[in-house]
């Protein structure tokens, strides 16, 4: 025979072997064990193999295989290894970190959100007509859109109200205001001269401003103890530049869906909703951030379906399929609807964008079309298990949409879940 046509069968021959190989279920099974597994104490996890776990003395987990799964149950919060092998022979570790137990208590209720901008806010120039044609001293002086003043002439500026008697002040005297403006995080000085126009009494700057922002979303949880809360899902920007509001201070009220404009494609539909009569603060904000607002509640509330605190599940504990959401579509009645996980990533460090989910609930269809604006921080829920929260809608398709996962914003609500358990601690 010839040499070449036997290379070539053996070759065949082994790239079959190969490729069966790779569906071989001990050998995925292997593949697939992760290298580092976390999750908390009273929790389980399976982990598909069909290499025994080894007897272990940690205190940690508890170990049981049974039908080619080995569950892992935790104990007590440490660190410690899982060693996967045959006879008293280990072929494979895993490291396993159990944390300690943590709870949260879902949301779903529509909330109205009110911030006060840190400083003011420049959302646009505008030209003031004089005898020698139409300026911006504003924009003269290089104070840009998206800019916050901070400071005039060595006056705090926290409002609208403190800007005007510094401008008349200064334009009397005919000096230039020295202006404190924040832009992307940095401080810079500025010079502006006010003027007045050909009809003008006072002195301008040629500047639109805004000192506070107002909407609605949802809240996605709070934890009992520390009353820490987080919501929304996704960073409250300016309408006008686009750009994340710096909060000075904020306040979360209750609030009542009154009507849904549908979602439709190529067009965001949005939840019509209006502060509740009693205009009841439910809790402070303290941070703005990409994965929504986090502050403090006052007291407990009630979201009327799961009131009771509930286990988190972890990016690499979601798995794609069946899971629910918490949201209001009419008054502040809060419902349980189906949707489904199309896809998720493990995530070793923050992201906003864990999660595609797809509405698949006939009722919430009919009602928003899928996801519309003032659903995000809807709670996601899955194995009884909070694990994210709805975040952005997809354009094209209202039905499906972006989640982030509850860890990070566990995280931005200052919930270390990775804390040491300190009662334990010697």
């Amino acid at each position: 025979m010839n040499k070449n046509l036997i290379k070539k069968c053996v070759g065949a021959i082994l790239l079959v072997l190969l490729f069966s190989a790779a569906f071989y279920p001990p050998l995925q099974h292997y593949i697939e064990t992760p290298h580092h597994l976390v999750f908390f104490e009273g929790q389980e996890y399976n982990v598909p193999t069909s290499i025994p776990a080894l007897a272990t003395n940690n205190a940690s987990i508890e170990i049981e295989t049974e039908d080619g799964v080995t569950k892992l149950k935790g104990k007590q919060a440490d660190k410690s290894s899982v060693q996967f092998g045959i006879g008293k022979i280990p072929l494979r570790s895993m490291d396993v970190t159990v944390l300690p137990e943590l709870k949260v208590i879902p949301g779903g209720q529509s909330i109205g959100v009110r911030v006060q901008t840190e400083g003011v806010l420049v959302v646009g120039h505008h030209l003031i007509e004089t005898q020698d044609g139409s300026v911006s001293p504003g924009e003269i002086a290089g104070i840009e859109v998206g800019d916050i003043i901070t400071k005039m002439n060595g006056v705090k500026i926290e409002e609208m109200n403190d800007i005007n008697p510094v401008v008349q002040d200064s334009g009397e005297i005919d000096g230039p205001i020295q202006v404190e403006i924040k832009r992307d995080g940095k401080s810079y000085k500025k010079e502006l001269q006010p003027i007045k126009g050909k009809t003008d009494e006072n002195f301008r700057l040629g500047l639109y401003i805004r000192d506070s922002a107002a909407g609605v979303g949802t809240l996605t949880f709070y934890e009992p103890q520390s009353k820490k809360y987080g919501a929304l899902g996704h960073v409250i920007s300016d309408m006008d530049t686009k750009k994340p509001i710096e909060v000075n201070e904020g306040e979360i009220v209750s609030s009542k869906v009154t009507s849904i404009e549908k979602g439709m494609t190529g067009e965001p539909g949005e939840k019509l909703a209006r502060f509740s009569s009693d205009r009841k603060v439910l809790g402070d904000i303290q941070k703005n951030s990409p994965f929504g607002i986090f502050g403090k509640l006052h007291d407990d509330i009630d979201n009327g379906k799961l009131n009771k605190p509930m286990d988190i599940g972890l990016s690499h504990q979601v798995k794609e399929g069946p899971a629910e959401i918490l949201t209001v579509v009419e008054g502040d009645k809060v419902k349980r609807f189906d949707i489904e996980i199309v896809s998720s990533t493990e995530q070793k460090f923050p992201a906003t964008k864990g999660m595609v989910i797809k509405v698949t609930d006939p009722e919430l269809i009919e009602a928003t079309g899928g996801i519309v604006q003032g659903m995000s921080g809807s709670p996601i829920i899955q194995n009884d298990r909070i694990i994210g929260a709805v975040t952005h809608v997809f354009v094209n398709d209202p039905t499906s949409g972006y989640g982030c996962h509850i860890e990070w914003m566990l995280q931005e609500a200052g919930i270390d879940i990775y804390e040491t358990d300190k009662s334990k601690a010697s």
